[in-house]
């Protein structure tokens, strides 16, 4: 019988993203404060990857180390093999606080063209790019309406629609669908799933919600807390598209809940 060697790994295409023995340190009252700790991972192009961890562990902090909207305090994380070292076009990142997201005093047209302005896309090309977007999420009849006008998942479809005309190549998801209804977050589960496919964006997605890490990723990142790191990786096995009854009521989900639900710290349930 041949023998493997422990801890070989098959060779594979490189990651799209990587984060490597990342740790993050912040200055606290009582002085130094460890808020991630010897973090590593790889995604891979196309990949969606739920992250998930009781409050307090570090999701958010690692998104936006991702990002680039935070410096690591060791080790580094790589976007197609170059360091990050601050925010980038192809890295577009959609935060739970759509309100403050977005610009109350742009049109939701405007809103979408501010993307394309950041890209230098020509003012002729705008609007049938727009027009194309805002019907993929669902907003095409509300080109002319603000912000405020919108319902809580208009205004997060909205965002989302901004965050693809940047033409990305990651999406960073800081619990987009906390803060919305039961009803419009299973939709917009839907129609992230749907945009990422037909785009081929890889989705880093950060959530508390273990079923909607299910139900979305490619595989599960369960993190634990004091210090934030990675406590174990789940591959979901899955058929996709998935479909809200019957994939929530497949025997493996309900394991893969299970499994995780038991990673998680008393105090998180």
């Amino acid at each position: 019988m041949s023998k493997v060697q422990v801890g070989a790994v098959p060779e594979v295409a490189a990651p799209v993203m990587a984060v490597d023995d990342l740790s993050y340190v912040v200055n606290g009252p009582s002085g130094e404060l460890l808020i991630l700790k010897n973090v590593s991972l790889a995604v891979r192009k196309r990949e969606f990857v739920s992250i998930v961890g009781a409050s307090g562990c570090g999701k958010t902090t690692l998104l936006r180390l991702m990002a680039g909207l935070l410096r690591p305090t060791e080790g580094q994380v790589t976007f197609n093999g170059a360091t990050v070292t601050e925010p980038h076009q192809q890295l577009a990142v959609v935060f739970q606080d759509y309100g403050r997201a977005l610009l109350p005093w742009r049109t939701v047209a405007d809103n979408v063209s501010l993307a394309l302005e950041a890209r230098r896309v020509p003012g002729a090309e705008r609007p049938a790019i727009i027009s194309g977007l805002l019907q993929k999420v669902g907003l095409g009849d509300r080109h002319d309406a603000f912000p405020l006008q919108l319902s809580g998942g208009m205004q997060q479809r909205l965002q989302i629609a901004r965050c693809l005309a940047q033409q990305p190549e990651v999406l960073l998801m800081d619990e987009p669908f906390g803060a919305l209804d039961a009803m419009t977050r299973q939709n917009l589960q839907d129609e992230v799933a749907r945009l990422s496919a037909e785009s081929g964006t890889t989705v880093i997605f950060v959530t508390h919600d273990l079923e909607e890490a299910i139900y979305l990723g490619d595989r599960v990142i369960s993190m634990e807390s004091r210090p934030g790191r990675i406590s174990e990786v789940v591959e979901i096995d899955l058929p996709r598209p998935r479909h809200q009854l019957r994939t929530r009521e497949d025997a493996r989900f309900l394991a893969y809940r299970h499994r995780l639900f038991d990673l998680l710290p008393t105090t998180g349930h």
